[in-house]
């Protein structure tokens, strides 16, 4: 069942700032509360906001069940690779083989007194981000599948 045409559009408007205030509370996890957990939540969150709008039909023909299944897939194999990845050189597995690299989110801490450097997490932010595709891919396929049953019952 569609919702008013209020509630589509205020659905429609709304979306777009979940996507980025769930992509912002992934992206920074490691420097505030929150994470990939939650969110991957709020993006799944969203999801079940155009669902209740426009109904399953409508939503299941732009976001496809194995566009997230994908996305489920693709959020745990950057989990275990980037364990993996420290195994190949030749630490233990998931060591934070990326901090104090100078690389991408690698920055070495100084010493001492001073401003300080958030881009020195080294591997978090990358595990915070395959955690927040999963969990949004894993909520939303959920929702899909008791939304499907329920479509069958009517």
């Amino acid at each position: 069942m569609n919702m008013s045409r209020i509630v589509r559009t205020v659905a429609d408007i709304s979306f777009p700032f979940i996507l980025i205030y769930g992509f912002y509370i992934v992206v920074h996890g490691h420097l505030t509360p929150g994470g990939g957990f939650q969110g991957g939540a709020v993006i799944a969150t969203g999801i079940v906001l155009l669902v209740a709008a426009h109904g399953h039909e409508a939503v299941a023909r732009q976001i496809t069940g194995n566009l997230l299944k994908n996305a489920e897939t693709f959020g745990l194999l950057l989990f275990i690779i980037t364990a993996l990845i420290a195994i190949l050189l030749g630490q233990g597995f998931f060591t934070n083989w990326l901090a104090n690299t100078g690389m991408l989110f690698g920055t070495p801490v100084a010493f001492g007194p001073g401003p300080g450097d958030l881009n020195t997490a080294g591997v978090i932010p990358i595990m915070n981000i395959a955690v927040g595709i999963e969990v949004l891919g894993a909520l939303s396929i959920i929702l899909y599948y008791m939304l499907s049953g329920a479509q069958e019952a009517r």
